[in-house]
């Protein structure tokens, strides 16, 4: 969907705002839903209303809000971070040198952790990561997060892509089935908890969640600031009782520098303002709290309008 933010031939009091998402199994969707929800009941005072959008996730919303077919994204803060630095290729896989076009990105508010998250069947003889080796795996679409942080791991471990049985690009909505039908060994996605993808894959084949941990994982990290040591909170999922130690990212909302001040403004008030509403709307929300929202470091700088109203309500300088 084109965004049509600065469209003269839309009226004010019709202007529509875009939001790229992921697929409809994650919690960007829920999330990005949530978003539109809060802001679309001040539509008739705003002037402008939300439009959401299922997308191939963090990656390509990032390039999306670059070239303006998008007005809104929703993505991995090391994605947002490697795009501001170096501006991200066509290919994902690769990066081009810094320019003026990643520095665009703006970011509106940080939202909630996401894991680094390993399944596999229950049935499965793969104990830890490093098991997965020579396996059919699904890393995730071309254009998602959770594929580029995976190939962020492969680089550390020094693994290729042919060290593997087979490597599938499955978006959300497939990788479950695709497991439980033993299609793959081993899924892959980086995600907030609880995800309805992994939900389906613990419920429908009593899948198990398997920990990332190592040398190499410790060594990215430390290289990394914008990944950080997680677990995945125990007794969320059917069959697996304990919390799962892994390393994460946090989920954030982002603009670029050309979103009107005022609009920026009127989106980050209008979720603060209803966040009592918005953590009842998915469980990953429960925890959120405008000071940690606010809190850096960033991805990328705070949008303009996101530090007038933060500024407002006290929470910035």
């Amino acid at each position: 969907m084109l965004g049509v933010l600065f469209s003269p031939m839309v009226s004010a009091q019709k202007q529509m705002i875009s939001l790229g998402t992921g697929g409809e199994t994650g919690v960007y969707y829920p999330t990005g839903g949530g978003i539109c929800r809060i802001v679309n009941k001040l539509r008739a005072k705003q002037g402008f209303r939300c439009v959401l959008e299922a997308t191939d996730g963090s990656v390509s919303n990032i390039t999306r809000v670059l070239d303006r077919s998008l007005d809104l994204g929703i993505a991995q803060s090391n994605w947002i971070y490697k795009s501001y630095h170096e501006v991200l290729g066509d290919d994902v896989e690769i990066y081009e040198p810094k320019s003026d076009k990643g520095e665009q990105l703006r970011t509106l508010l940080v939202l909630y952790p996401e894991y680094f998250t390993v399944l596999v069947p229950k049935d499965s003889g793969i104990q830890s990561f490093d098991d997965i080796k020579g396996k059919r795996i699904s890393i995730g679409a071309v254009g998602s997060g959770s594929r580029a942080t995976m190939n962020d791991l492969l680089q550390k471990k020094n693994w290729q892509y042919q060290d593997f049985a087979q490597v599938l690009s499955l978006d959300a909505t497939e990788q479950a089935s695709a497991l439980c039908e033993g299609r793959i060994d081993v899924m892959i996605y980086t995600v907030g908890h609880p995800s309805g993808a992994a939900r389906e894959a613990t419920d429908d084949c009593d899948s198990r969640l398997i920990s990332v941990q190592g040398a190499e994982i410790e060594q990215l990290l430390a290289e990394n600031t914008y990944y950080g040591w997680a677990k995945i909170p125990g007794a969320i999922y059917r069959g697996n009782v304990k919390s799962v130690p892994t390393f994460g990212v946090s989920a954030t909302f982002f603009a670029s520098a050309s979103l009107k001040e005022e609009t920026a403004y009127l989106l980050v008030k209008a979720v603060i303002e209803q966040l009592d509403d918005f953590r009842g709307l998915h469980p990953a929300f429960s925890r959120l709290d405008p000071e940690q929202m606010v809190k850096g470091p960033y991805a990328a700088p705070l949008h303009k309008g996101a530090i007038r109203y933060f500024k407002e309500i006290g929470l910035l300088d």
